[in-house]
């Protein structure tokens, strides 16, 4: 093997000096810099040799230039013995061009066999982008639910929605003290049934709420709670209401901390939650290989070369993701909140993250973001709430998002945001 990447080196070598004369006599290229330092890295870690190369644009750079890129990346992996090309080489380089509001960020996946490394340049230091002038793709849209506000019970602000989910027609809803159904009626949605759950939770409680695929049961948890409910139809079917029970247990299992591509599949990974810090701890099931930092919300990215990668927002601010056994920062990812979620709208890319805005405002946004490798790119212009964005969760349909949001007037109420393609 080492043979064989010497006569590479050797010949290609002198193949890259010849390209380098060309080059000098002529004009600089803008790109020239950023693609001779990519070059230079993927080299580094692939060593002579053939590979496939693949170029991807999601930034605002021109489509007509991508092919000047991908030549001066050519040329300048040529230059140091790894020729790109030979649909017979099993080593791959996936270069993605990105950018969000501040820079640019050129990534390259190499692939060498069962092994994918990552490596980066940072292109431009000077804001290239904002969201008033690039080409969104999504646009995000809000719908209130009516009637699915708190206003029942004590002091609204001690008792906030924690989940709600639409089951077999009406509106299953999580507050802090119980778990209540809404039903449909002339004057919007009405709570007809409630079921207590004997448990009091931390400053700021999370909760979970997953239907099965049949939509005739669902699982809840809560801190150090887990209910199961059922809904079966009634004798009297003007009595539509007394179908539904709910039991609740003391449990400290782990949570779902996402649902699956297919909403109907039901939750992928389970994660153990912090009950007196309102987090998850890191430890998850089944066991990804990677050691998980705590963190507050999951979600998973698919490929187009198949497979997904775990994005997650730690406690400590941080935006990082785990692909293929190793975990990453992402960048571009500053001004996130600690919830997001991950639906697949279709538009652009097909799947988009909805993220929640960091810090506490008196009207929260909502912004979709596209992460196609390392970096997280403006899909749509922010969505102004008419409050604060306390929760947020991937919809049944796996096409739109659910939020629970305070309102000025302290009162807790619930949205529904969809990803339409602009």
């Amino acid at each position: 093997m080492r043979a064989m990447r010497l006569i590479w080196a050797v010949a290609l070598g002198l193949c890259g000096l010849a390209g380098l004369t060309a080059q000098s006599q002529q004009p600089q290229s803008r790109w020239a810099e950023p693609a001779a330092e990519l070059a230079g890295q993927v080299a580094d870690l692939l060593g002579p040799g053939q590979a496939q190369l693949t170029v991807r644009n999601v930034s605002t750079i021109q489509t007509s230039e991508i092919p000047a890129i991908r030549k001066l990346l050519e040329q300048d992996l040529k230059a140091r013995g790894v020729l790109a090309g030979g649909a017979e080489s099993a080593n791959t380089i996936r270069v993605t061009l990105s950018e969000n509001a501040r820079e640019r960020l050129w990534v390259a996946e190499v692939v060498e066999g069962n092994e994918t490394r990552v490596t980066m340049v940072h292109v431009d230091a000077a804001p290239v982008a904002t969201t008033s002038t690039r080409n969104e793709r999504v646009v995000l849209r809000k719908e209130k639910i009516p009637g699915l506000i708190n206003r029942i019970g004590g002091t609204v602000q001690d008792n906030p929605i924690l989940t709600a989910a639409e089951i077999n027609g009406h509106y299953v809803v999580m507050f802090a003290d119980r778990i209540s159904v809404f039903s449909s009626g002339s004057g919007g949605w009405t709570e007809s049934n409630t079921f207590a759950m004997d448990k009091k939770f931390a400053r700021d409680p999370r909760g979970v709420l997953i239907p099965t695929a049949g939509g005739g049961t669902f699982t809840a948890y809560a801190p150090g709670t887990e209910c199961v409910g059922s809904y079966s139809l009634p004798l009297n079917s003007a009595s539509q209401d007394s179908g539904w029970t709910v039991r609740c247990r003391a449990s400290d299992d782990p949570w779902p901390v996402y649902q699956s591509a297919d909403a109907s599949a039901g939750p992928a990974l389970k994660a153990f939650y912090n009950t007196a810090r309102d987090y998850f701890t890191g430890v998850v099931t089944p066991s990804i290989g990677v050691d998980l930092p705590a963190f507050y919300a999951a979600g998973m990215i698919p490929r187009a070369a198949g497979g997904a990668a775990l994005l997650l927002a730690g406690v400590d601010g941080k935006v990082q993701m785990v692909e293929n056994g190793v975990m990453h920062g992402v960048a571009g990812a500053r001004d996130w909140g600690s919830d997001f979620v991950v639906v697949h709208s279709g538009c652009g890319a097909g799947t988009q993250v909805i993220v929640s805005s960091s810090g506490e405002a008196v009207k929260d946004s909502l912004r979709a973001f596209d992460v196609p490798a390392l970096e997280a790119v403006p899909e749509s212009g922010a969505l102004t709430m008419d409050g604060t964005v306390t929760a947020l969760w991937t919809a049944q349909d796996g096409k739109s998002a659910m939020a629970v949001v305070r309102n000025g007037a302290g009162e807790y109420e619930v949205d529904r945001v969809s990803a339409l393609c602009n």
